[in-house]
């Protein structure tokens, strides 16, 4: 795993980037999912106001294995914070160390922008992730339903 480095993303890395969220979608058994392109990465990661950013775990050889995109948003309740939107290692590097790798890499994040709490979700199912995050000691909240509204709900929305 010495060979392993974790940077900041850039626009060039959107494919990967892209790929290993398509991969994601694969294993989580929704790639309908999946609405969003390189072309929007690219615009809405690296423009006036980024939208998200994102590390990357690499090796020379094979190149990006792994991600962890994020953003940073602001609770009511605890003010500054962190939400992790994906982490995805690529299922041939599993297992070796690189998720928490790039969760300490955001961590680091956090507390270089004095965030006050990191949030993020994970399928009941994902046993692997649920031991990983278990392991790093989070906490995994019961507590909360996930609430949303798609694209085609907000259009009609009549509220």
């Amino acid at each position: 795993m010495s060979n392993i480095s974790v940077r900041k993303g850039t626009a060039a890395d959107m494919p990967a980037v892209h790929a290993l969220v398509r991969e994601l979608a694969i294993y989580e058994k929704a790639e309908h999912e999946v609405h969003t392109s390189v072309e929007e990465y690219t615009r809405d990661g690296f423009g006036d106001r980024p939208f998200f950013e994102c590390y990357v775990a690499e090796t020379p050889e094979a190149g990006i294995i792994g991600i962890a995109f994020f953003y940073l948003a602001y609770s009511t309740w605890k003010g500054k914070m962190l939400y992790l939107d994906d982490l995805v290692i690529t299922e041939s590097f599993r297992r070796q160390g690189i998720g928490s790798l790039l969760l300490n890499r955001l961590v680091q994040h956090a507390r270089e922008h004095d965030v006050n709490q990191v949030r993020w979700q994970v399928l009941d199912w994902n046993e692997p992730a649920i031991r990983m995050y278990e392991k790093v000691g989070a906490d995994l909240d019961s507590e909360w339903i996930n609430c949303k509204l798609s694209k085609e709900q907000i259009a009609g929305w009549g509220g």
